[in-house]
């Protein structure tokens, strides 16, 4: 219990001092992020299914990688001496919708080819792969299996996990759906074979629905980025950095380990 309660208090001392660390370089001179500092808030984009809201606070807070992505928002905002305003939406393309407004100063998304020519993706903080849900007594044993022609593949619209999948099968049976909650309902109903998404979102199903087993193997890897509205490329630059130097310092890490995360890494270091 001792070690226990020692290792954690560890851990947050470490992320403090880290943060401390980021934020030593003043963001108030720096031309790129000069409209933050003067509104004093930036604007954070959210796909509601990935977060959760605190009953007696209402604030917003990230299951499974989104803890981490959260707590990245959150030191960057900390660097710039603004506050993290998150802001919730139902769907992913409301999301890019927002940045393309400029009514969000930044989003969380997965890197996908489709998402680059609509926001400006930071390099990845953190990974994690893609995978298959199968209801108990499928035949379904691998990702090979689950992609042979007339599998019905339940997706979540435009999610990253759904965008891969999509270049991989050009002829697959999706069936889709707006949210993962509703996309385990057509698993669950019989209207389709397998459930595909991110590993540690089907890990969290497998337990809801008896008997159902989340493969081994994977079909793709997601790498998660901060996004930031392409007609601002000096923010851009600016929040590239900040992942690049959370990164090397061993934030990120220290934030999965805060978390309890298993399964998830933090992303390589981007090759100059």
């Amino acid at each position: 219990m001792h070690w226990h309660w020692l290792r954690a208090t560890t851990v947050r001392i470490a992320i403090l001092v880290s943060v401390i660390a980021l934020s030593a370089t003043s963001s108030h001179a720096d031309p790129r992020v000069a409209d933050l500092v003067q509104a004093g808030k930036m604007r954070v984009g959210l796909f509601l299914p990935q977060y959760i809201k605190e009953p007696a606070s209402g604030e917003l807070k990230g299951v499974g990688a989104h803890v981490v992505s959260i707590d990245v928002v959150r030191a960057l905002a900390a660097r710039l001496g603004v506050e993290a305003d998150l802001i919730g939406h139902t769907t992913p393309p409301e999301v890019v919708a927002c940045l393309k407004a400029s009514q969000c100063d930044l989003g969380i998304m997965g890197i996908d080819p489709t998402r680059a020519t609509e926001a400006a993706l930071s390099p990845a903080f953190i990974q994690f792969d893609f995978t298959h849900l199968v209801p108990a007594g499928s035949a379904v044993r691998s990702v090979a299996d689950a992609h042979r022609p007339g599998t019905r593949i339940a997706v979540v619209r435009n999610h990253a996990s759904t965008l891969v999948l999509a270049r991989l099968l050009k002829d697959a049976h999706f069936v889709e759906a707006a949210t993962p909650e509703t996309a385990l309902d057509l698993l669950r109903s019989g209207r389709a074979d397998t459930l595909a998404s991110s590993r540690p979102t089907l890990l969290d199903y497998e337990a809801e629905l008896p008997g159902s087993h989340v493969l081994n193997d994977r079909y793709g890897v997601n790498l998660v980025a901060l996004a930031v509205p392409k007609e601002r490329p000096g923010s851009h630059a600016y929040v590239s950095e900040f992942v690049e130097q959370a990164k090397a310092s061993g934030l990120v890490q220290r934030f999965i380990e805060r978390a309890g995360l298993r399964g998830f890494e933090v992303a390589p270091r981007r090759v100059p």
